[in-house]
C-alpha cells in the first residue's frame, strides 16, 4: 500500500511528474506531507536543532517541486537569503536594543509607569493594547522585539506570569497585523476586493477590538495552566538587578529607543498613503522620498539602537570594552535567531515553489462559481487557513484568498453583508495554523524563550483560537450590521 497514495496516484508517479515539472494537486498536498512530517519529525521527535530541521525540510521539498532541476538547490539559498535580508538587520539592532533597555534601566521605567497607571493586577492589558495599537503601522516581528523587554520587566516588577504577558502582547499585535490597514496584507485585500480604504479600517477595528479582549481571557486561561519561566535568552546570561527608582532614566528617554522606530515608520505610512493621489511634482512626493528613507524599518531601527546605547552609556558607564562585550553578546544571540527565522522562511518559500497554494485553492472550490451568503465567509476563512498553514505566510495567504474569492464575490443583494465582512474573515483565517514555517513563530519561539513544544502549546493554540474568535465576530457583525 505504500506506492498507493492520494486518490489512489502511485508515488512513483507522482515523484517522476514532479521531477519534469508536473504541478498536479496530488503532487504539492503530499509535497506539504513529507515537508511537514520532516520538521515535526525532526524536531520532535529526534531532538534535531531547528536550523537543522527547516533547512533539510525545505531542500527535499524543493527537490520535489517543479522547476530546472538545476537549481533546485539553489534556490533554498536564495530564499534563505531573501528572509535573511528582510528580518537580519532587524533582529540584530533588536537584540541590541532590547539588552540595552534592560541594562539601563529603561524598560524598568517604562513597566513602573504602566503599572503605577493600570495597577499590577493589569499589566498584561497594557502589553495588549501596546501592541494592538502599535501593529497597525507596523510589523509584527518588528513591535514584538521592540515590547519584549518591557514584558520581561514587568514580569520581573509584578512576578506576573511570563506566559501571560507574552502571549498578550503577541496576540493583541497578530490581530491588527492582519486586520487593520495600513499594514501589508488587509491593504492588499482591500485593493484586491475592492473596498474603501476607510471601511476596511473601520470594520478591521470593529472586529479585532471584542476579539482581543475575548483573547485576553483565553490568554489568562492558558497562563494558569502551563509555567514557563522567563529565560535568558541564550540560556546563560542573567539580567542586572532593577536601579532604584532615582537611578532610572527618565521617561522620555526610556520609551524613546521604543517609539522613534515606530514615528517614523508610521510617518513613511501616512505620507506614502496621501502621496498616492497627489502629482508627481508636489510636495507630498518630493516628501514620501524622504520618509521612505527615515522610515525603512532597517534604519529606524539603528537611530532606535543609537538612543538605547547612548541611554545604556549614560545611566551605566560601562566603559568602551565592557559596552563592546554586551554588543558581542546581544548579537551572538541574535545571530541563531537570524539563522532559525531564515531557515523557517525557505522553507515557507520552497512550499510555495511546490504549487500548493494553488493546489489548495481547487480542492476547495471545486466546480461552485457562485456562492452567496455566509457560505463564500466560511470559505474565505478557510481557505486563508489552508493556504497560511501550508507555506507560512500570513500576507502571502491574504495576497492568494483575496484574488480567488474576488472572482467569486456575487453582487451584493446575494452575498446579504458588504464585501469587508469578507475581507476581514480571509484577514481572520490567515492568522490561523501558525507553525513552524512561519517566521513569526520562531520569532515568538526564539525572542521569548520558549521551546518548540511550550511554543506549539501556548502562541500556535493562541493565535488559532483568536482567528476562530474573529470569524465568530465577523460572522455576527455581517448578519446584524451588513451594511447593505
Amino acid at each position: 500500500m505504500e506506492g498507493r497514495i492520494l486518490n489512489g496516484l502511485d508515488l512513483s508517479t507522482v515523484l517522476a511528474a514532479q521531477a519534469s515539472g508536473g504541478t498536479g494537486a496530488a503532487g504539492p498536498l503530499l509535497i506539504l506531507i513529507v515537508g511537514i512530517a520532516i520538521v515535526i519529525g525532526m524536531i520532535v521527535a529526534l531532538r534535531v536543532n531547528a536550523f537543522l530541521a527547516l533547512i533539510t525540510a525545505a531542500t527535499v521539498v524543493s527537490l520535489l517541486a517543479p522547476g530546472p532541476f538545476a537549481n533546485r538547490i539553489g534556490r533554498v539559498a536564495e530564499a534563505f537569503g531573501t528572509t535573511a535580508g528582510k528580518i537580519g538587520v532587524v533582529i540584530a539592532l533588536a537584540a541590541i536594543i532590547g539588552d540595552c533597555l534592560i541594562a539601563s534601566g529603561a524598560a524598568d521605567r517604562v513597566v513602573r509607569v504602566f503599572v503605577r497607571l493600570f495597577g499590577q493586577k493589569r499589566c498584561e492589558v497594557s502589553l495588549m493594547a501596546s501592541g494592538f495599537v502599535l501593529s497597525i503601522p507596523v510589523f509584527f516581528d518588528t513591535v514584538f522585539y521592540l515590547l519584549l523587554p518591557l514584558a520581561r520587566s514587568m514580569h520581573r516588577q509584578t512576578r506576573k506570569s511570563y506566559l501571560l504577558l507574552i502571549l498578550a502582547m503577541g496576540a493583541g499585535a497578530s490581530i491588527t497585523h492582519s486586520m487593520v490597514p495600513p499594514t501589508p496584507g488587509p491593504l492588499i485585500i482591500a485593493e484586491t476586493l475592492g473596498i474603501d480604504l476607510g471601511t476596511m479600517i473601520g470594520i478591521g477595528l470593529l472586529c479585532s477590538v471584542p476579539t482581543a479582549v475575548v483573547v485576553l481571557w483565553l490568554v489568562r486561561f492558558l497562563a494558569k495552566r502551563m509555567e514557563i519561566p522567563m529565560r535568558a535568552l541564550d540560556g546563560s546570561r542573567t539580567e542586572p538587578d532593577p536601579l532604584p527608582d532615582d537611578k532610572l532614566p527618565g521617561l522620555l528617554l526610556s520609551v524613546l529607543p521604543i517609539i522613534l522606530p515606530v514615528l517614523l515608520i508610521t510617518m513613511h505610512t501616512v505620507v506614502s498613503s496621501l502621496a498616492k493621489k497627489a502629482v508627481p511634482e508636489s510636495v507630498l512626493k518630493q516628501l514620501e522620498g524622504y520618509t521612505a528613507v527615515l522610515g525603512n524599518p532597517n534604519l529606524a531601527m539603528m537611530l532606535s539602537a543609537a538612543v538605547a546605547l547612548y541611554v545604556l552609556w549614560r545611566q551605566r558607564k560601562p566603559g568602551r570594552e565592557g559596552l563592546a562585550r554586551m554588543i558581542e553578546t546581544s548579537l551572538m544571540s541574535a545571530g541563531v535567531i537570524i539563522l532559525i527565522t531564515s531557515a523557517g522562511g525557505a522553507f515557507g518559500a520552497m512550499l510555495k515553489e511546490a504549487q500548493i497554494g494553488p493546489a489548495i485553492q481547487n480542492l476547495s472550490i471545486g466546480g461552485d462559481t457562485q456562492l452567496g451568503g455566509l457560505k463564500l465567509l466560511f470559505m474565505g476563512f478557510f481557505v486563508a487557513f489552508l493556504i497560511k498553514f501550508a507555506q507560512g505566510s500570513s500576507t502571502v495567504s491574504m495576497m492568494t484568498t483575496s484574488a480567488m474569492m474576488a472572482a467569486l464575490i456575487p453582487s451584493t443583494d446575494v452575498l446579504g453583508y458588504h464585501p469587508v465582512y469578507l475581507a476581514a474573515a480571509i484577514g481572520f483565517g490567515a492568522q490561523c495554523g501558525n507553525w513552524m514555517n512561519d517566521s513569526g513563530f520562531w520569532v515568538f519561539a526564539k525572542m521569548g524563550g520558549l521551546t518548540e513544544v511550550e511554543t506549539l502549546k501556548t502562541w500556535t493554540v493562541t493565535v488559532s483560537s483568536t482567528a476562530v474568535i474573529g470569524l465568530f465576530f465577523v460572522t455576527l457583525f455581517a448578519m446584524f450590521l451588513p451594511l447593505t
